[in-house]
């Protein structure tokens, strides 16, 4: 067995009534054996697990994941979002973007319909002439780039208010060809509540204002690769 320290915020640090506790688990736990283990030892909180956000040692964790003998482990709701009705998850990371967790993120029980948006790194570009790439380098203004995020999903809620749930998460450091950079998300009752527009204007305005960045590295060069979309003074939160 190893012995653990789990953290509850929000509203699972009021629901449960603790704050921090120290567990044991088998040796081969993961972070999906976690939330069972949870949902048995705190029953009042086991309704809102199955959205929580896991992080190890503070960094993001995800249901495969193994969990370490003496991690500091947190559990918190969706890092942005307005309650039952409206979950978002919001995350820039190193960490593998693992799509069924995310879709069980923004699945409500009114959810009939799920639009999915991901970016992967291309192993040829077709330019003037067939260019290989070995991988990516993805840089981020972190502060801002969560900000800005935040935002992009904000300005869908305000325009497709029957999406119900939203996921956008970036991908940053290097990413080898067929790896998944950045995914969009958006769930609601129906395939015609905008979830397919919704996806792609969030895919859309990730690019025109988030401060990422990428660097390609081909077998004989490497380069940044950037945009052509100038902000406006309107593309500030707040401002039309």
């Amino acid at each position: 067995m190893k012995k653990v320290s789990i953290k509850f915020f929000a509203n699972l640090r009021e629901i449960s009534g603790i704050v921090e506790t120290t567990i044991s688990l088998p040796e081969d736990s993961k972070v999906s054996d976690l939330k069972y283990y949870l949902k048995d030892k705190f029953p009042k909180i086991a309704p809102n697990l199955d959205t929580s956000l896991v992080s190890i040692n503070r960094e993001f964790a995800f249901g495969e994941e193994n969990i370490p003998d003496g991690a500091e482990i947190a559990l918190f709701p969706p890092v942005s979002g307005g309650g039952y009705n409206n979950p978002t998850v919001l995350i820039v990371t190193e960490k593998i973007i693992d799509l069924n967790e995310l879709l069980e993120q923004i699945t409500l029980p009114t959810t009939g319909a799920a639009c999915f948006f991901t970016g992967m790194v291309r192993a040829k570009t077709l330019d003037d002439n067939l260019q290989n790439t070995e991988f990516l380098e993805y840089e981020a203004y972190l502060p801002m780039a969560e900000a800005k995020i935040r935002q992009v999903a904000e300005e869908i809620r305000t325009q497709w208010p029957k999406v119900e749930g939203i996921a956008i998460v970036q991908r940053i450091g290097r990413l080898d060809a067929g790896t998944l950079t950045v995914t969009i998300a958006c769930s609601a009752a129906h395939r015609d509540s905008g979830v397919f527009e919704a996806a792609r204007y969030g895919i859309d305005r990730l690019k025109e204002i988030v401060p990422i960045w990428k660097k390609e590295i081909r077998p004989s060069s490497e380069s940044w690769i950037e945009g052509e979309y100038i902000p406006k003074r309107s593309d500030k939160t707040g401002l039309s």
